[in-house]
């Protein structure tokens, strides 16, 4: 067993050769990365934690949990004292992976993927801990209701959409979008839209507003997180774009902005965000 466990971390982004390996059933459990808490709490395990990065806000028990940190600023004493028998990382914790794991505690890296890669670390997750049957209906669950929205997606014409999870405020400097890998860009695709950055094969791009009016969108679709936006905020928001008028969606008033820090976070939320987005690119098929 404690070879498939080793294994299975290594296929999250571990490097097993110094990894040591959790018990059966860690019951101690220190989570840095949101999207693998949410999976976490979804399969059974949320009873079994410990302590939760600063950003972790869903579900709402995990805010009673100790914080530990974040990417760029994980507490190591912290999350030692908290004497956990399995720390969740990202993968890019390179330093704090080797930390942890001098002092003889197990790590589970986590590397951002594709929409694929959800289902994959639930099914992981739920080997891990001993809740396999627990994972495999969260999975059951999700691939259900995507499967759900490609029915009701079928058919139509995939709408050209640029998919902007990031800008400055009142503007359109430091525009980000999402490219042609990752799971936002299986998300559109999803939804019955067609990335119009596709071609770049990024997770994330930077586009210029030279790039976004040669793209010519027929639909932007903007993902908002952080605070509930004040009364009038999200038009004032979808106004900004006034200043392309030469991009199709700008001309036809197709600017939808969908509000939620569950929008770009991986987790066991992704098949409301693939709901939400079909709703506005075909909201025909999604007449409630």
């Amino acid at each position: 067993m404690t070879t498939v466990i080793v294994g299975l971390l290594a296929a999250c982004g571990g490097q097993p050769a110094r990894q040591p390996a959790p018990p059966k059933t860690p019951q101690r459990i220190v989570s840095l990365v949101p999207a693998v808490t949410e999976m976490l709490y979804a399969i059974g395990a949320g009873p079994r934690m410990v302590g939760a990065s600063s950003f972790d806000t869903y579900p709402p028990e995990v805010r009673a949990l100790p914080k530990v940190g974040g990417l760029i600023d994980p507490d190591l004493e912290r999350i030692i004292s908290l004497r956990p028998d399995l720390v969740v990382i990202s993968a890019t914790h390179a330093e704090l992976g080797v930390q942890l794991r001098s002092a003889g505690l197990a790590t589970f890296p986590y590397a951002l993927g594709d929409l694929a890669n959800v289902t994959h670390t639930i099914r992981i997750l739920g080997t891990v801990t001993g809740l396999d049957r627990e994972a495999a209906s969260v999975i059951a669950g999700l691939e259900s209701r995507f499967e759900a929205v490609r029915d009701r997606v079928k058919g139509r014409p995939k709408v050209r959409t640029l998919l902007v999870f990031s800008r400055q405020p009142g503007s359109l400097r430091g525009v980000y979008v999402s490219g042609g890998t990752g799971f936002l860009h299986d998300l559109l695709e999803l939804a019955g839209g067609e990335n119009v950055f596709a071609g770049v094969r990024r997770e994330a791009v930077q586009a210029t507003t030279e790039a976004i009016i040669s793209a010519a969108p027929d639909a932007i679709v903007e993902l908002r997180t952080g605070p509930a936006p004040a009364s009038g905020e999200i038009e004032r928001e979808r106004r900004s774009w006034d200043a392309l008028p030469a991009v199709p969606a700008v001309r036809t008033g197709r600017i939808f902005v969908l509000v939620g820090d569950e929008l770009v976070v991986p987790g066991v939320r992704v098949a409301d965000t693939a709901e939400r987005i079909a709703g506005v690119l075909h909201p025909d098929g999604f007449v409630r």
